[in-house]
């Protein structure tokens, strides 16, 4: 952007009336507060959300991790993703087929209908949350 340009668009801001000023501010906020919120639910609820994932489409290892990162700003290592993956398959919410793509050999999970099952009623213990139907 050039001096101009950007001069140009402060002094518009200066003269735009508070409302819009905090119109703006209030929408950066949300933003705000949605990512902090996303990448929180992302990092508490991770088994949740890996199975949300998965739901979508059967993927390897290394793809869930990558999605991850691009969906929800979360940073995902190995240590925390692959012990998580093998527990949710220990608990019957997923199984994984070796696939060999290639030269390659990847372990490729996909959920299961009580994985199904355990992410319909999280969402359903949510919408009760939400609603406030669960404090009365």
């Amino acid at each position: 952007m050039g001096i101009f340009r950007f001069l140009h668009n402060l002094n518009k801001l200066k003269h735009e009336p508070v409302q819009d000023r905090t119109c703006l501010e209030s929408e950066k906020l949300t933003e705000t507060f949605r990512k902090e919120l996303v990448q929180r639910m992302t990092r508490n609820l991770l088994d949740i959300q890996l199975l949300r994932l998965i739901q979508t489409q059967p993927m390897w290892g290394y793809k869930i991790k990558k999605v991850v990162e691009a969906l929800f700003g979360v940073t995902l290592r190995h240590g925390a993703l692959y012990p998580m993956l093998n527990r949710l398959e220990t608990e019957g919410f997923l199984t994984s087929e070796k696939q060999k793509q290639g030269e390659r050999t990847r372990k490729v999970y996909t959920i299961t209908r009580k994985g199904k099952q355990y992410v319909e009623a999280y969402a359903g213990i949510l919408k009760e949350q939400l609603v406030g139907s669960d404090i009365k």
